[in-house]
Formats: structure tokens, C-alpha cells, sequence
């Protein structure tokens, strides 16, 4: 005779495999899927359910907005900084100094924003494709706050 434990453990074996059989169906019938629900239902007991978007919606095309309105935030945060006497910490201070080259890199930047969001849309991980934004955004505005916030530097003049 079997003991409880064994019992309760044939049980919970036997039940996930019980759902899938069908006591009254012919062996056939059970193997050969009704043509009208062929196709899709296929598709749908093979993916799971996931919510997709376009790449370009309007959250998204709100993001890369915010994104891009960032990115200029800090470039010009960082040439007041410049003007006042400040190093730049991050990339060298001639860059910063060349306009056309900061404005490029500051452009990359936004690029690279955008095309990882759009790797995180392609493989299917959609909260993050929104977070990648998110954070971009709130880094690149704390740091022109903070470009904002520092103090001009005064030289000091030798007597």
C-alpha cells in the first residue's frame, strides 16, 4: 500500500499531465487540430502574451524628445561652465572647447540612447526600452544642474 507522502506525490505528477489528455476523444481526433483555429492557436500556445508596441509611438517619441532636450541642456550647461573658468571632469577640455565636436559627441550620445532603447524593443523587453529614456534623462539633466550649480572659478593672480 502506498504511504501518504508517496500518494500526495503521484498526485501532483499525475494532474499537470491529466489536463492535456482527452478521455473521450478518438487517439486520431486528439492529434489532428480543427482547421479553423490551426494557424493561431499555434502561434498563441507557443509565444506568451506580450504587449507590443510600434517603436516609434508617441511615449517613446516623448522620451527620445526628452532625450534630445537633455543632451542640449548639458552641452550648453557645460560651455557656461567652460566660459566661468571650470574643467570639464568627463571628456577632455579641448573637445568641450571645439563646439562643432562637443555638439557631435552630444549627438552620438543621443543616438546610442536611442538605438539601445531599440535593441530592448526588438528582443522583446519593452520595460526596459522605456527605462533606458528614463534614465538617460534624468542623468544628462543632473548633470547640467550640476554644471549649473558650480561655482566660477577665479584664478588666482600671482603678486
Amino acid at each position: 500500500m502506498l504511504n501518504g507522502k508517496t500518494l500526495v506525490l503521484l498526485v501532483l505528477v499525475a494532474v499537470p499531465g491529466a489536463s492535456a489528455t482527452r478521455g473521450q476523444e478518438p487517439a486520431m481526433a486528439a492529434q489532428i487540430p480543427a482547421p479553423d483555429d490551426s494557424a493561431h492557436s499555434a502561434r498563441s500556445e507557443t509565444t506568451p502574451l506580450r504587449q507590443e508596441h510600434r517603436f516609434w509611438d508617441k511615449k517613446n517619441a516623448w522620451l527620445f524628445a526628452g532625450v534630445g532636450a537633455s543632451r542640449a541642456l548639458d552641452y550648453s550647461s557645460t560651455l557656461n561652465m567652460r566660459r566661468r573658468g571650470n574643467r570639464e571632469i568627463l571628456v577632455t577640455n579641448d573637445l568641450v572647447d571645439n563646439h562643432a565636436a562637443f555638439a557631435a559627441v552630444e549627438a552620438a550620445a543621443s543616438a546610442v540612447s536611442i538605438g539601445t532603447a531599440y535593441l530592448f524593443h526588438r528582443s522583446g523587453h519593452h520595460k526596459l526600452e522605456r527605462w533606458t529614456s528614463i534614465v538617460h534623462i534624468g542623468a544628462a539633466t543632473s548633470g547640467a544642474v550640476r554644471n549649473y550649480c558650480l561655482k566660477t572659478a577665479h584664478p588666482t593672480t600671482a603678486p
